[in-house]
Formats: structure tokens, C-alpha cells, sequence
């Protein structure tokens, strides 16, 4: 049906007869001679349709946008002063011999080189994914999934599936349940990760394991989350932490060479999780952002400004300052606009100081707070902030958990504002997670990451006098300011699992109950292990430029977790439930 593809069509060919087929992107009439730009998924080929031919020309004529075409043709250098040098075909056209329509199209419910919305976008998915933009978006994915397969069977890491109905079990959200016609009254769960499995499986031998798998959560949606996703999940046996990080880290710096032609730097930047909250209010810091959080809390305590001295006096709080350059010539109308922005984050206001002469000390200072600040508190904040005249100084002061959630949050604000961001990518593992948090609403401990992480030392005595202490064997890798990956060297001896769990609120009974069979294998010569998962649509997501991981996804849900293509979820039968042992208690109302 084809010799090429449209976008393989080039100069080597002149003279050649070849057949290209696929949907009519352009069809334009010029004095009696049709041209047709032909689209498939390498790009476009301009066919001239000749008068001469009257059949060819008659087909030609009835052509219209996203009809489906095969054209066997004579390839020619396009005349002088009409090559296109944006199009891989652009120096050739095909001169049709003969064509054959496959299929007509209706009128599409939107021009594909227009602006849609969203909804519309994901009804006509197939259409959709007919723009150059998102054949390009998946094919990157393509070419990534390839890459990494390839670095790890080149690694001797062996691809194992496992199950995709199993037990439910605690990992930070709720489960997607599949009810058993076979056993009524009982559930399958969908994975939210194959965390444990793939623990079972260094147990079973196979010291490294990987697997792209679908993972599936019923948590609140945003831009980069789904409800069923991809993860590249790895493990391994026999390997330090260190070594797991140095082997991940070789996996993502050669795939965006590939992939991107891009050389990552060697190695990544390190950074505690103590210095990255400190410095940048997060977890998983923009580097490429070059404002950071200066604590000031030291300076303070001791002012008449109770907003600040309060926070300054309390073990849970923090007062931080952000300096940012040039930043005294934003209007009180901006500044206004800053503070409702962290109002959303719990934040009951930003003072801030603006700096026209840093070496006049206080009288080269504008700001409503300067009266109750002493003059050593303000020498101490200029030079901490290494502030410069025309610069801004930003304050936040409150509990520790707002502070970093507003000036976090203010910090990336401000440098998409103002054109901070470097055009480089900032890869960054981050190191040295506290084991567990703790729930202040639920009054216990809760694992950072999960309950399956193994701490720093590896003593369970030392680990339940002081779990406050714990630091985990856990790691991050971040990359611009996006989690693109996540994992720990696991715990492998039963006791310190127990531990862990009895930590975490879980008694033996429970234990047993949802982890019974994990408990049971790390007593039988479980060795040390380790892994990550990488979150596949998220990397795709950001190395397509991308706003959203839906647009890397050939088929997704909305943020309400529903598909318009679809329109799954949906009713089902009442035979259906009856097999399944199912009674819906309350009557279901379309659209409710």
C-alpha cells in the first residue's frame, strides 16, 4: 500500500517512482493544478496532482481535509524558489500517477491547527493525537521506553511482570477494589506500586529486576497526576545505596543523551533533605531558580514586631527573608498580589523591605516594618541577603510548615515572574529523608516515604527509643523541580521490619494480616536490596516540554478521573452486580 513514508521522501529519491499513503493535511488549487500535502507520522510530502492525468485529477479534485490517500508517484525536485526548508520533504514533491482513496472523513469537530478545549481535546482523542505536536510527544516516549529497556538489559537487569490483581495494602492512598464474583463479599486490589513483589522477587534470586508497569491510585488529580500511570520500577540485590544511585543515575543521563541529545552533568548534585528545606522550603528545589531562603528568625527574636519574634521564639516556626534582585521596582499593586498568592498557603501576610542604598543601612530602606526592627537586625538581614540596591527583601514568619509552603511556593512564583529561570536542565538527587513524620491530626508516626524503608542504623532498639532521630536509606532524583524518581534500600530482616510497623502503629496482628507474606520470606535468607521507580509519564512529560503528563499520555482521564473518549466510569448492568455479590445500597443518578 506504500513503498515510504511521507517524511522519508527526500532528494536520494529524485526520478524514483514511489507510494506514499496517508491523510490530506492541505489541498490547495492553483490555476488548474491541485497540490495535496499528505500527512502520516514523519511528517508532510507535497503532491502535485497534472491536468494531464484526467482520472488522477478527478480523484484529486474530490479530496478534501483528512480524507485517507494512497499515491503512487514520480519524485521531483520542487522549481526554484519554492523548497521548504522546515519539512524533512521539503526540497521534493511527488507527481501523482495514480491515487486511490481509502476513506472519507466527515468535517472533524475541530481544525486540528486550532485552539481547543481540553474536554473537546480528550473526546476526539484520535483525532487529537493527529497533530504533529502529540505524534511528536509519544513518539519521544517511544524512544524513551526504548532507551531505558536498552540500558537495563544492557545492566543485566531482567524484565519480570507481576500481578495486576492483588491484596490491598496501606501505601499512602486508596486503593482502586476489584470485587471477586468467584469469592463473594471479597476484593481484589489494583498495585499502586509492585513495592512488594518486586521485594519478594530479590528474595527469590533475582538480584535485579525492572519492569515499566501500570500503577494505579485513587488520589486527587492535578496536572501531574493520573489515576492509572507508569512507573519504571527497579530493584536490586548486593548494592550499597551509593551504588543503586550511581547506576540510576548513569540510566538517566544516557537516555537524555539519546533521547534528547542532551549531556546531563557527572555526576548530580547532592543535597540533604535538611539543606534543601532550608534553602529552598522543598523537598524537590528548582535549581535552576537562584533565589534562595535566608533564615533571619536569630535576628529577630528579640524586636518589638510580634509577627516576628513570635515565630522566632517558637521551636515550630521559622522566619526566613527572600532577596529578590531588582525587585524594588515592583508596584504596591504587585506586591498586593504576592500576598494574597501566599495567602493560599496559610500565610497571614509578606511584609518586605525594599533597598535603594544598602550602605545607608536603615535610612536606605523603604518599608512599613523598619520602626520595629533594631538597627543590628537590620545590618544582620542586609548582609545575610547580600542584598544590593534596586533589590527586594520578602519575609515570611509563622509555623515552620506554612513558611515553607508559602515561600516555597513564592520562590518558583517569582522566578517564572521575572524570567529567573535558567534554560538548562538541573538534575539533583536528594539524600538523608527523616524515617517517619509525624500526624499531629492522627497522633503517630507516619514512614516519609514508605513503611518498607530501612534506616540509617540498623538497630531497632535505637530506632524505637528515638524515631524522631531516624534518618532513612531513602533518595530522590529531582530534575527541575520535578520528583522524577524516588527510592530506598529496603529493610530486609523481619525484625526491623517488625519495628518499623509497630512504629508506624501496626500491631503484630495486623502485620500479619496485610504483610504476612513478606514478613514470612525476609525470614528465609531475604538478602539486603534496594530499588527507585521512576514515574515514566513525568519524565516524558518534561522532556517534551510539556504542561501536563496527560499530554504524553495517548488515552488519559480529566482531573475528575473521568474519560470523555469513553465516558468511563459508567453504570453497569444489575446482573452484572448480582454476579459479583454486589448491592448497591443507595440508587445511582446519571450524571449525579
Amino acid at each position: 500500500m506504500r513503498s515510504h513514508y511521507c517524511g522519508q521522501v527526500d532528494e536520494s529519491l529524485i526520478g524514483q517512482s514511489v507510494t506514499v499513503a496517508g491523510w490530506v493535511h492541505r489541498r490547495r488549487d492553483h490555476g488548474g493544478v491541485i497540490f495535496i500535502d499528505l500527512r502520516d507520522r514523519d511528517g508532510l510530502l507535497q503532491i502535485v496532482f497534472d491536468p494531464d492525468r484526467a482520472d488522477v485529477f478527478r480523484e484529486a479534485e474530490r479530496a478534501r481535509g483528512e480524507y485517507v490517500l494512497s499515491v503512487r508517484g514520480t519524485v521531483r525536485p520542487r522549481p526554484a524558489g519554492t523548497a521548504n526548508a522546515h519539512l524533512k520533504s521539503g526540497q521534493v514533491e511527488l507527481l501523482a500517477d495514480a491515487i486511490d482513496v481509502l476513506n472519507r472523513s466527515e468535517p472533524l469537530p475541530f481544525q486540528l491547527d486550532e485552539e481547543v478545549r481540553e474536554e473537546v481535546r480528550l473526546k476526539y482523542r484520535y483525532l487529537d493525537l493527529r497533530r504533529e505536536v502529540m505524534q511528536q510527544r509519544l513518539l519521544l516516549r517511544h524512544r524513551l521506553t526504548r532507551s531505558i529497556r536498552r540500558y537495563l538489559d544492557d545492566n543485566r537487569f531482567v524484565d519480570i511482570e507481576t500481578p495486576m490483581l492483588t491484596k490491598a495494602t496501606p501505601e499512602g492512598a486508596r486503593d482502586y477494589l476489584v470485587p471477586s464474583r468467584t469469592h463473594p463479599g471479597e476484593f481484589f486490589a489494583l498495585p499502586q506500586s509492585p513495592q512488594i513483589f518486586k521485594q519478594l522477587l530479590m528474595v527469590s534470586g533475582f538480584d535485579r529486576y525492572y519492569q515499566i508497569v501500570r500503577c494505579f491510585r485513587d488520589e486527587d488529580l492535578r496536572a501531574d497526576r493520573q489515576p492509572d500511570f507508569t512507573q519504571v520500577d527497579i530493584e536490586t540485590s548486593f548494592l550499597t545505596q551509593d551504588q543503586i544511585m550511581a547506576i540510576m543515575e548513569g540510566l538517566i543521563r544516557e537516555t537524555f543523551a539519546e533521547v534528547l541529545k542532551v549531556k546531563l552533568p557527572d555526576p548530580f548534585a547532592r543535597m540533604s533533605y535538611a539543606e534543601a528545606m532550608r534553602r529552598y522550603a522543598s523537598d524537590k528545589p528548582d535549581l535552576r531558580i537562584p533565589l534562595e531562603l535566608i533564615d533571619v528568625a536569630d535576628l529577630v527574636a528579640d524586636s518589638d514586631f510580634k509577627v516576628f519574634s513570635g515565630p522566632a521564639k517558637d521551636p515550630d516556626g521559622r522566619v526566613v527573608a527572600l532577596c529578590l534582585p531588582g525587585g524594588a521596582e515592583l508596584s504596591r499593586g504587585q506586591i498586593d498580589e504576592y500576598t494574597a498568592f501566599v495567602g493560599r498557603y496559610k500565610a497571614k501576610g509578606l511584609a518586605y523591605v525594599k533597598v535603594t542604598d544598602p550602605a545607608q543601612g536603615r535610612a536606605g530602606l523603604q518599608s512599613p516594618i523598619l520602626k520595629f526592627l533594631t538597627d543590628s537586625a537590620v545590618a544582620g538581614i542586609l548582609e545575610r541577603t547580600r542584598a544590593a540596591a534596586g533589590d527586594l527583601i520578602f519575609f515570611g514568619a509563622d509555623r515552620a510548615k506554612v513558611v515553607n509552603d508559602s515561600m516555597g511556593a513564592l520562590r518558583l512564583k517569582l522566578g517564572q515572574d521575572r524570567g529567573l529561570v535558567a534554560n538548562e536542565w538541573r538534575p539533583l538527587w536528594v539524600v538523608d529523608f527523616p524515617m517517619f513524620e509525624y500526624d499531629e491530626d492522627a497522633k503517630r508516626w507516619v514512614a516519609m516515604h514508605h513503611p518498607f524503608t530501612a534506616p540509617v542504623n540498623d538497630d531497632p532498639a535505637a530506632l524505637q527509643a528515638a524515631p524522631w532521630l531516624a534518618i532513612a536509606k531513602a533518595y530522590d532524583m529531582v530534575l527541575n523541580g520535578s520528583e522524577i524518581g524516588g527510592g530506598s534500600v529496603r529493610i530486609h530482616r523481619d525484625d526491623m521490619q517488625s519495628a518499623v510497623f509497630g512504629l508506624l502503629g501496626i500491631d503484630p496482628e495486623e502485620a500479619v494480616r496485610k504483610f504476612g507474606f513478606l514478613l514470612e520470606a525476609l525470614r528465609f535468607g531475604a538478602p539486603p536490596h534496594g530499588g527507585i521507580a521512576f514515574g515514566l509519564d513525568r519524565l516524558a512529560m518534561l522532556m517534551s516540554n510539556a504542561d501536563s503528563i496527560r499530554e504524553v499520555i495517548a488515552f488519559p482521564k480529566t482531573q475528575t478521573a473521568f474519560c470523555p473518549l469513553t465516558e468511563a466510569p459508567t453504570a453497569v448492568s444489575e446482573q452484572q452486580l448480582k454476579d459479583l455479590h454486589i448491592r448497591l445500597r443507595l440508587p445511582v443518578v446519571p450524571g449525579a
